[in-house]
Parts: structure tokens; C-alpha cells; sequence
């Protein structure tokens, strides 16, 4: 037996009852309490750091649990573990991956600003991780397994695996921070492990520019509602993406400036962005403004179906989708690059900033202080005047 060790005695810890510590040796302690209650204490110290870890009350714990506790907790440390730390794991219930995934969504949601990228975060799982991955504890998921779940998909829908490839590793991070994972795991590792993917065309549908016209003509005549209908010619005179345009209000158009700013929280980029507005499209919102429901600066310019909601994405796709258009709405913004290119005269520079594209070369981006907001204006003025019904035969004169 060692040298201070078990110096206490089973009579003594019964008829101990002033307040204090009682060493039995080894950082096994009594503690009496100035309220009379008796429990068992382990002292020891990690990383320089002092700790105290409880054994249960000394009227249910006897002195030879505690002993045999005590002396766990000097095995646990000699391994290079933290009782307490261990202790706490080994009371942890950990989630399956369903429900890691869930309560990760949860905490990542506020975010986000797009609310579409926050469901389909959680649907693409659904759809392509829950059924092999779902109902095990995160803390068993091996590298294979995660491999073996992305197999089929990674080559069928690429860019879908890809992302699901992300998810799957931030769900994974997140329950290692929570500690419900003693590690985290090697993603790029697991993407090493996976067949080459085929090359894809990454680029939206688009149409050819010289068509615009005439599908600006058949938009005026669709059947969609007046709202609609508008919303996607606006989309196409701004050049703008969809969910800036879902996403405007009134209070972000400056009518006598004829601007539409959209501010950073609703840009791609996180940069507020100003839009000059040609005839039409100040002729669009009139139009809609005289179909506004209130008076309210901040509501929507293009409300959906539901009052006070955005105009849903798939309500352009399916638009085109009845007009047998094989493009996308995204599509028209490649469609105003490539008439700046191919039919105007106005500089690289000037198309680029219309779409708020960021520039490729740090230098130019830090010597171009100006938004150019009126070259941009002509620019923007030209683009409305080609996307106008015409009839055949008509020629557009366009300035650079």
C-alpha cells in the first residue's frame, strides 16, 4: 500500500460532521458541508489546471466505491484522458446523423440570407445522405460509409453531389465542436476516394441575344398575370439575378434619380449595388404601382401569390417552361453580356459592372473607384431599346 493512502476508515467517514475536507489520500477527499451534507471529491490537475471531480454523496457512495472511483480517475489521467471530460461523454446521448443534421440546419439558418439555399440544405441530405447515413450515431460514421453514400450520385448529378459532399462534412464538423464526434473527418480524403466526374457545362441556358426581342413580345402576350409579366421583363431590362428582383421594395427606387439600389445583404457579391433604370422599366413600375395593395415603402414591388411574400423562383421557370422556352431566367443575364459584346460598342469594363460582376484583376479593381453609373445608364438605355418589340426589318441604332 502506498504511502498516504487510505487514510480514512468507514467508522470515521460515518461519525465525521464538522464542515471540511477529509483527505483519504491519492486526491480522494470527504467533504463535509456547513449544511451537514457528506460527499466524496477527486482532486487532480490537467494541463497545469486544477480540478475537482464529484463521486456521489458519502451516504449512498461507501468508502470503498469511492476508493475504486478515485482510482479510475488516476488511470484515466495517467492515459492521457480527463475524468471529468470522459465522464461527461460517457453521459452524452449522441444524435444520428438525421438528427445532427437537423440541429445543425437549426443553428446555421439565421445565416443565410437565401432562404431557398436554407431548404434545399436540409432536402438534398434527404434525398441523398438520410438513407445510408441517417439512423447512425455521428460518432460511428466512418470515411467509407460517407464514400459509399456520395458514389452514385457523384456521378449523376455532379454538382448536386458535390454540395451534398459539403453538407454531409459540415454536419460532421458541427457534432466534433459539439463533441459528439471525437474527430473530425478527412472530406478531401473521401473526394480522393471517388471516380473523376465528367466535365459539365456549369453555364445557366441562356438565349441567343438576337432572339430577345422577339421573346420580350411573346412575354407581353403570355398568359401569365400582369404581375408576372412584368417582373420578368424588369428582370431582363435590369440584367438583374432573380432574387434581387423577387426580392425588391419600394423603398429601394429612387424614381427622379431613376435608380434602383439594392442594398449588400441582397447581393451575391455583399456589395449594395445601383442600377440605372431605362424608360421601361420606370414604365414597369409604374404600371405595378398603380396595382399596389398599401402604401408601404418596404413592401414588395413583386409580390407572390401570398401577401407579403416574395414571388417565387419557380414561377419565372415555369413561365418559361409554358412559353416551350428552353432557357433559364438567369440565362438573360449572359444574353445582355453577349449583345454588349457582339453588338455594341460600349467598354468591357461598363458591361461587367452593369451585371455587378467582380473584377478578375486586383489591380484594375483597386484603381476603379467609380461605379460608372452613367456610361451604364446608355448602356442600360440601349439594352431596353433592342429588348423592345420591333417590327421585321427594323434596324437599332446603338451607341458606344
Amino acid at each position: 500500500m502506498a504511502t498516504g493512502i487510505n487514510r480514512l476508515t468507514a467508522i470515521k467517514v460515518k461519525n465525521l460532521s464538522k464542515p471540511g475536507r477529509y483527505a483519504d489520500g491519492g486526491g480522494l477527499y470527504l467533504v463535509v458541508t456547513p449544511a451537514g451534507a457528506r460527499k466524496w471529491v477527486f482532486r487532480y490537475q490537467v494541463n497545469g489546471r486544477r480540478r475537482d471531480a464529484g463521486l456521489g454523496s458519502a451516504v449512498f457512495v461507501p468508502l470503498v466505491e469511492a476508493r475504486d472511483a478515485a482510482e479510475m480517475a488516476r488511470r484515466q489521467i495517467r492515459e492521457g484522458t480527463d475524468p471529468i471530460v470522459e465522464r461527461r461523454k460517457a453521459r452524452m446521448i449522441v444524435p444520428t446523423f438525421r438528427a445532427a443534421a437537423t440541429m445543425a440546419h437549426d443553428e446555421y439558418k439565421p445565416t443565410w440570407k437565401n432562404e431557398k439555399h436554407a431548404a434545399q440544405w436540409l432536402a438534398t441530405l434527404e434525398q441523398y445522405a438520410f438513407a445510408t447515413l441517417g439512423d447512425i450515431p455521428v460518432d460511428r460514421i466512418t470515411a467509407s460509409e460517407v464514400r459509399d453514400t456520395l458514389a452514385k450520385p457523384w456521378l449523376e448529378v455532379p454538382e448536386t453531389a458535390r454540395r451534398v459532399r459539403q453538407r454531409i462534412g459540415a454536419v460532421l464538423d458541427w457534432s466534433h465542436s459539439k463533441g459528439f464526434r471525437p474527430t473530425a473527418l478527412d472530406m478531401r480524403g473521401i473526394t480522393k476516394g471517388l471516380p473523376k466526374q465528367p466535365k459539365a457545362d456549369r453555364h445557366f441556358d441562356a438565349l441567343a441575344w438576337q432572339e430577345v426581342p422577339s421573346f420580350v413580345a411573346a412575354l407581353r402576350e403570355s398568359t401569365a398575370t400582369p404581375s408576372i409579366r412584368r417582373a420578368f421583363e424588369f428582370l431582363i431590362l435590369t440584367a438583374a439575378r432573380s432574387g434581387e428582383v423577387r426580392g425588391m421594395r419600394w423603398s429601394e427606387v429612387d424614381v427622379h434619380a431613376k435608380v434602383w439600389s439594392v442594398p449588400a445583404e441582397r447581393m451575391k457579391a455583399g456589395k449594395a449595388h445601383a442600377i440605372p433604370l431605362p424608360s421601361r422599366a420606370l414604365e414597369i413600375l409604374r404600371q405595378q404601382g398603380e396595382d399596389r395593395a398599401n402604401d408601404d415603402p418596404d413592401a414588395l414591388v413583386f409580390e407572390g401569390a401570398r401577401a407579403g411574400r416574395p414571388m417565387s423562383d419557380m414561377t419565372l421557370t415555369q413561365l418559361l417552361r409554358r412559353m416551350n422556352i428552353k432557357a433559364t431566367a438567369h440565362g438573360f443575364r449572359s444574353s445582355f453580356r453577349d449583345w454588349a459584346a457582339e453588338a455594341t460598342r460600349f467598354p468591357r469594363e461598363v458591361a461587367e459592372q452593369a451585371l455587378a460582376h467582380a473584377l478578375e484583376s486586383k489591380v484594375e479593381a483597386a484603381y476603379r473607384r467609380s461605379d460608372l453609373l452613367e456610361k451604364r445608364r446608355k448602356l442600360m438605355e440601349a439594352w431596353a431599346a433592342f429588348c423592345a418589340p420591333k417590327a421585321a426589318g427594323n434596324v437599332i441604332s446603338l451607341g458606344g
